[in-house]
């Protein structure tokens, strides 16, 4: 049985794991944590102005959680909740704002505080019902809920555009889930919370909510022995049993803080998707564990995480006779050929690796001895992004093709980046890997914006 918890996550932040690949890196965390700071005093400072009401904000959702994952592909974002409170004494209804009054203002501030922003790009029109967005150049976006906060009862209600109030208390839930576990325990249940929530938006057209997965992870790892949980990947597949078993007695999730409110909003048809797809995580994991290799088990476990989930390093490969692959039938052999789209003087081509090449380049791919394929092999061509270039745009990869002699890809971030070819054959597993490393390397584009004092770093003086 091959040992995969590695690839999982690693206290050795650059080692390249599920968990590392699928969170904001540095930079992105410190962008975030700058604009929404910056957000937050805006609108506490213009708000109080304009209303003459106390007003505070709370961070919340899966950036307060720290259970944030990175986008599935580059089209969509990083989404941060940032809560803004009004505070008066008595009840919700004790003011001359309605609850639609305040929202309002909100998505007003929030269109003036964009024209001043250079990093803003648009103010979702109209807004959703629960709360306001305004997206970033970044690749992520900051939802903006509207609350009432009674101090004297510390109970909060939730602004909404059809003018009502609701009950909702995103801090209640947030101690619920701070409180229930140690330490070392909390941190494995974050990693799993991420691992689902990735996986969902990967194979779900409906996934469920960030709080349901959280609850619904959260439950079920409590009801697991020390030895369920051992290793990332082995709990990944008890959770997700543990889960399915639920769902099947019942697709009702009550909020731990709050009995009436059933946190499981899909559809019926939505839930049917999603049971479904938890039994074939079930069933790939139990593959996984399975296997009697290292490349095996990740090419395995790339069924559930896609690009996401690493490839074995290198060196691994290299000594596929003894420790990765028990049946190797096959080592692939890759011709790569570079031209630039720019240049045309520049082509580059080698065999099983290139580089270094330039950004803006057509990469042709070209398994020479496709000829020599076992009977009934299938092939599989994974792109694997690395560096910080393709983080900041949330591009780590995809699928580039099956079965077929040619595939084709560009250069476009500076860093390393690699092809993979796996070779499989249907119950006997992978019988044959390659990883085409890619470097391209071109000079690096000057800082997009540059640090500046004060406020001046994000939008102008007001």
């Amino acid at each position: 049985m091959a040992d995969t918890h590695s690839y999982f996550y690693s206290s050795d932040t650059d080692k390249q794991t599920l968990h590392r690949r699928i969170v904001p890196n540095s930079t992105q965390f410190e962008r975030q944590q700058e604009r929404w700071n910056d957000l937050r005093d805006y609108l506490v400072d213009v708000l109080q102005e304009k209303t003459g009401l106390g007003v505070a904000s709370w961070l919340q959702g899966s950036y307060k959680f720290h259970t944030q994952v990175r986008p599935k592909d580059k089209q969509e974002e990083f989404d941060i909740d940032l809560g803004i409170y009004f505070k008066w004494h008595g009840s919700r209804d004790d003011s001359e704002y309605s609850p639609l009054d305040l929202k309002r203002m909100v998505q007003n501030c929030l269109v003036e505080y964009a024209k001043e922003t250079a990093d803003a790009t648009t103010v979702l029109n109209p807004p959703k019902d629960r709360c306001n967005r305004i997206c970033f150049t970044e690749g992520f976006h900051i939802d903006v809920p509207v609350y009432h906060l009674e101090e004297d009862t510390d109970t909060r209600s939730l602004a909404t555009e059809d003018d009502v109030w609701e009950d909702s208390d995103p801090k209640a839930i947030y101690l619920w889930f701070r409180d229930r576990f140690a330490d070392d325990e909390s941190n494995q249940v974050r990693r799993l919370i991420r691992y689902f929530k990735i996986w969902s938006v990967l194979h779900l057209d409906a996934p469920p909510s960030s709080i349901l997965l959280t609850v619904l992870v959260a439950d079920a790892h409590s009801l697991l022995s020390d030895d369920q949980i051992q290793g990332d990947d082995i709990a990944i597949k008890n959770v997700a049993a543990q889960i399915s078993a639920r769902l099947e007695r019942s697709s009702v999730v009550s909020n731990p803080v709050d009995a009436t409110e059933n946190l499981n909003r899909l559809t019926d048809l939505e839930n049917h998707h999603f049971l479904a797809a938890l039994d074939t995580l079930v069933n790939t994991a139990d593959r996984a564990l399975a296997a009697d290799t290292a490349v095996s088990s990740a090419s395995i476990w790339a069924e559930v995480f896609k690009h996401f989930f690493p490839a074995p390093a290198t060196e691994t490969i290299v000594g596929a006779d003894t420790t990765a692959l028990s049946q190797v039938l096959f080592v692939p052999r890759v011709q790569v050929t570079a031209t630039s789209k720019t240049n045309s003087g520049f082509s580059r081509q080698d065999i099983d690796k290139l580089g270094p090449i330039p950004r803006n380049c057509d990469i042709e791919f070209v398994l020479l001895n496709h000829s020599d394929l076992p009977d009934n092999a299938h092939v599989l061509w994974i792109v694997r992004n690395e560096g910080e270039e393709a983080e900041i745009v949330n591009d780590l990869g995809h699928h580039a093709g099956t079965n077929n002699r040619i595939a084709r890809e560009n250069s476009a971030y500076n860093g390393s980046h690699y092809m993979d070819v796996i070779v499989t054959i249907m119950l006997r597993g992978v019988v044959g890997f390659a990883r085409i490393p890619i470097t391209i390397n071109f000079p690096p584009v000057p800082p997009r914006n540059p640090k500046k004092p004060g406020y001046t770093r994000i939008r102008k003086k007001r």
